[in-house]
């Protein structure tokens, strides 16, 4: 019987660290932008037990419509294309843009709190098999290490070929899954046009 797996993506950490990695020719974000339930799958079918994604959450910023209004409208249709696939919940919190007048861009404010949250919570009802965090992003680490040491559930890591994987220290736990650069060209999409 396939095990029951939720894969969650910290969505600005796998779209600017792959970019960053395997994008040389310096093509726009929205030119290559990650499907998260392509991840998703990829993700799955590497396993080495059978398993079935039956839940894909990702957490990610929205721009506010009254300063950045076609990010704004490219993040919204993003959200209503993926959220077309039934196993796809897009969590948003607006963007914060303290400063943004001075040249600070805005910036990302309670994803990665949200994201923790979340997982420990679905660790802690027991409906899935597997837990898959996809982020390289060491603020997550404390929620990874409490699904661990309290033996919540069975949780392992993914990120790009290249990245430090989420570890807890003095050992080679959880698992990861590294994507590589041809997973990246299978699951990008281009937005151009598209708003």
């Amino acid at each position: 019987m396939a095990e029951r797996v939720a894969v969650f993506l910290d969505f600005q950490n796998v779209h600017l660290s792959g970019h960053g990695l395997f994008e040389s020719y310096g093509l726009p974000l929205y030119r290559c932008v990650p499907d998260p339930a392509g991840v998703a799958d990829l993700i799955g079918q590497r396993r080495s037990r059978a398993s079935e994604v039956t839940a894909v959450r990702v957490y990610r910023g929205r721009p506010d419509p009254n300063f950045q209004p076609l990010p704004a409208a490219a993040n919204d249709a993003q959200t209503a294309r993926w959220t077309h696939d039934r196993r796809v919940q897009v969590i948003r919190r607006q963007l914060n843009y303290r400063g943004w007048t001075d040249g600070m861009p805005p910036q990302e404010k309670g994803i990665d709190v949200a994201l923790a949250v979340d997982l420990i919570h679905l660790a802690l009802r027991g409906q899935y098999d597997a837990l898959v965090l996809f982020s390289s992003d060491t603020d997550l680490l404390p929620a990874v290490e409490t699904i661990k040491g309290l033996r919540l559930g069975h949780i392992e890591v993914a990120c790009w070929s290249g990245f430090k994987p989420l570890r807890i220290k003095g050992t080679n736990l959880p698992y990861c899954h590294f994507l590589n650069k041809d997973d990246w060209a299978a699951v990008i999409e281009d937005w151009t046009d598209r708003i």
